[in-house]
């Protein structure tokens, strides 16, 4: 049974109506990473890996909300909303978000589960914010666009669950297009359609099983650093807002005033800004080869530039490349220090490909990968 089977089974059973029925994927970024804050281009998609939520209006001023998965029920109201560590808050974060914008929510009903691997990094909070503000949003017919749902999303992350994230992963959820990417200016937050013919090859996402322990403090290191080569390369060229609207040259000339952290760090941004531009270009001219080497230049980078990666990352992308023409690209996805690697990998490899990682990830690391086979589907969207 799928999870949109499941969870509209289930609600029939517990409520005894019909519901509205949402799906709402996770997703993976091809390339672009920590280029979001610095005003960047990110290149997200949509994938098969998804939330589903059947949900209905149920007259009271209660939300009732039961999830699949856990197995657990939670309910609140409009005048009981809080900040804490249950998944709960995601959901009281949206509702929140409208109630901030003077839209009176009613109460509803909620089953909801998925098929979204936990920690895999394809962002199975963006969803579950993305696919309940979709939800809310066509039971009541408020009629906000997908980037006020977008930014509703983000602020119940932000504001509920205590993650400062940036709005990808809720801008791909929602915006999502089967068999395509998205090219997002994360400064002017319009985005571009990238078509993928990915007919002969499969992304393949590579757990490490290695969690971000590390990450959150790491990201504000890297942030600072690269709000510190911003404000150097201002005393120069004052339209500079962001690493966005600098170039190498702008850097290299500020180098005495900085360290050299800061100074590699800043190289990788624009380097990386770059790096996505140009990957956007070779998707469009079809150029697989081409873009899974941009692949491979981004985890070195991340690597030995902006140092996000960890041991597991590196050893699984160098596995990548000594694979040969069967394996087209391969780095580490998301903000660093675990995870998951992507993989452009042919479809006639994959088997071969994923028995050889299983058997040097074991010998080398003593603990198994998970492998994810994964396909760009719709965003959130409404099933009839």
């Amino acid at each position: 049974m799928t999870p949109l089977q499941s969870v509209a089974s289930l609600f029939k059973d517990k409520f005894k109506k019909e519901p509205l029925l949402v799906v709402a994927p996770g997703r993976i970024n091809l390339i672009g990473e920590h280029t979001d804050y610095n005003n960047g281009f990110v290149m997200p998609a949509a994938v098969d890996k998804h939330l589903a939520f059947a949900v209905a209006p149920n007259d009271t001023d209660q939300f009732n909300f039961y999830s699949l998965d856990f197995n657990e029920s939670f309910s609140f109201r409009l005048s009981e909303l809080k900040a804490g560590g249950h998944w709960s808050n995601y959901m009281m974060g949206v509702a929140d978000g409208f109630k901030d914008l003077g839209l009176s929510l009613a109460g509803i009903d909620c089953v909801f589960g998925g098929n979204i691997p936990t920690g895999a990094g394809m962002s199975s909070s963006a969803a579950l914010c993305s696919g309940v503000g979709f939800a809310f949003n066509e039971l009541f017919h408020f009629n906000l666009t997908r980037l006020q749902l977008a930014k509703i999303a983000q602020r119940a992350e932000h504001e509920f669950a205590g993650v400062r994230c940036g709005i990808m992963d809720q801008y791909a959820s929602l915006f999502g297009q089967s068999n395509s990417a998205l090219l997002l200016d994360c400064r002017s937050l319009q985005h571009e359609y990238l078509p993928i013919n990915f007919q002969d090859v499969e992304i393949l996402l590579i757990d490490t099983k290695v969690k971000h322990e590390l990450a959150s403090s790491a990201y504000n290191q890297r942030r600072a650093a690269c709000e510190e080569g911003v404000s150097k390369i201002q005393h120069n060229k004052p339209s500079v807002q962001s690493l966005r609207d600098a170039d190498l040259k702008d850097l290299e000339l500020v180098r005495p005033l900085v360290s050299p952290d800061v100074f590699i760090k800043c190289q990788f941004i624009i380097q990386e800004i770059a790096r996505t531009q140009q990957a956007a270009q070779l998707l469009k001219a079809n150029d697989l080869i081409g873009f899974g080497k941009k692949m491979f230049a981004t985890h070195w980078g991340l690597s030995k530039k902006y140092e996000v990666s960890c041991p597991e990352s590196d050893f699984l992308v160098a596995l990548a490349e000594s694979f040969g023409s069967d394996v087209l690209g391969a780095r580490q996805m998301g903000g660093g220090f675990g995870g998951c690697t992507i993989n452009l990998v042919k479809k006639t490899a994959i088997q071969k490909y994923t028995a050889k990682v299983s058997k040097e990830y074991v010998a080398s690391f003593k603990k198994e990968p998970d492998f994810y086979s994964v396909m760009l589907m719709q965003g959130v969207h409404a099933e009839l």
